[in-house]
């Protein structure tokens, strides 16, 4: 038997308003980051609209030109996360081992069930017939012995596809498709392997382990293991439970007493706590502070907004309850900023890219302090408090000032 299965639910966005709304049944569906926008970008498009050649992170305008009759709708998250756990209500009515990969996808493992629902290819049908008859939804899925396989099994056929991928499949079914398409190997690390003449899963697989090594470090082992049709990896249905909530706090070397200085703090935070959760690939709707003054009395206060993983969004919540909960005298000694209720988010184009320059600009900002460290570029309005900038932001790589504050 191959016990492990990936369902993966198809176009899921644009699905779930075709479920909702009966009259989008059959018709293109584009979900946009902003469809009034000539520049905003398609953040999924449902099977109809693809047939007229419409891509995820195509440009409205294009994706217009290239289908005049699609049909634009605003994302709506609080729509995609209940209906992603109802979708994995009825995985869990099959096996207690499901492993939640993000809000349309999940592994299970299937051992030990075939008394009660049949072998895991007739436990795949029944799950594709639960979804579609309870939510109008459709999905793919795919069926072999460990998480690699039954994910590339599941992506082979779209939509409503049920591919079993056994370990002697692997040569037939995986080497040909092109490298990018293994799981793992993202855009820039096809690029390399496509200048070392690696250009298809089975080139990757014939490459030696020590080689890879070479070229990418520990990833190299992944790499020859995952062309190879091998991983170990267990089915883990607690996987994202050390993930409810990321937070950071700081203890000040001096009382705080104004709200100029408490913004910068909270600023700092939330940078700090915007990065870390963009970087684990989450996004959060409940932004939570903590305030502790000169007598250690504490104090914790939350707000729930639209899914965010951005340090402005973060920010602006944390600084609102700072003013709606301190006085600005009481002299306050620790601050913390959290974000919990957390989803992970795996979409290549994230629907909370609306708006696109702050994530473009949170983007650069990431990039720039991995590389050169986190004192290398900050917030402008961090520029006031030198002592602030040193304490919480630090140098550069090579102890350098930092090098530009950004507005």
């Amino acid at each position: 038997m191959l016990p492990i299965i990936h369902v993966d639910m198809n176009a899921f966005y644009a699905s779930c308003h075709q479920a909702e709304d009966p009259a989008l049944k059959g018709k293109p569906v584009l979900v946009a980051g902003d469809p009034k926008k000539r520049n905003g970008i398609i953040l999924t498009a449902s099977y109809e609209a693809r047939r007229f050649g419409v891509k995820t992170a195509m440009p409205n305008w294009q994706a217009k030109r290239l289908c005049p009759q699609a049909i634009f709708i605003k994302p709506d998250y609080d729509l995609y996360v209940k209906t992603s756990s109802r979708v994995m209500d009825i995985l869990g009515r099959f096996t207690p081992l499901v492993e939640v990969f993000s809000i349309d996808e999940a592994w299970l493992d299937v051992t030990g069930c075939e008394g009660l629902f049949g072998d895991s290819v007739t436990i795949a049908q029944k799950i594709q017939k639960a979804i579609r008859q309870e939510l109008y939804l459709p999905c793919s899925v795919g069926v072999s012995c460990n998480k690699l396989l039954a994910k590339m099994a599941s992506d082979m056929k779209k939509p409503m596809g049920l591919t079993v991928l056994a370990p002697e499949d692997v040569p037939q079914m995986l080497w040909p498709l092109p490298v990018d398409e293994l799981f793992g190997v993202g855009h820039r690390m096809a690029e390399r392997l496509r200048e070392m003449n690696i250009t298809t899963i089975g080139d990757l697989a014939r490459v030696p382990e020590e080689l890879l090594r070479q070229a990418f470090g520990l990833n190299g082992r992944y790499l020859h293991l995952a062309a190879n049709g091998i991983d170990d990896s267990p089915v883990d249905p607690h996987s994202m439970d050390s993930a409810r909530s990321m937070g950071h706090s700081t203890t000040l070397p001096r009382d705080v007493t104004g709200f100029e200085e408490a913004e910068m703090v909270l600023l700092s935070l939330s940078e700090q706590v915007g990065r870390r959760v963009r970087r684990e690939n989450y996004m959060g709707r409940t932004v939570t502070i903590t305030l502790r003054d000169a007598s250690f009395g504490t104090i914790t206060r939350s707000v729930t907004v639209p899914y965010t993983c951005a340090t402005e969004d973060i920010y602006a919540a944390a600084r609102k309850l700072l003013h709606a909960h301190w006085d600005g005298k009481t002299p306050l000694r620790l601050l913390g900023v959290s974000l919990s209720q957390l989803v992970k988010e795996f979409e290549q184009v994230s629907i909370f890219k609306e708006d696109e320059k702050k994530n473009k600009l949170n983007q650069v900002i990431d990039e720039i302090k991995d590389r050169f460290g986190d004192g290398a570029i900050f917030r402008a309005k961090l520029l006031k408090d030198d002592g602030l900038n040193e304490r919480k932001l630090g140098k550069t790589a090579n102890n350098a000032p930092a090098l530009r504050g950004i507005r």
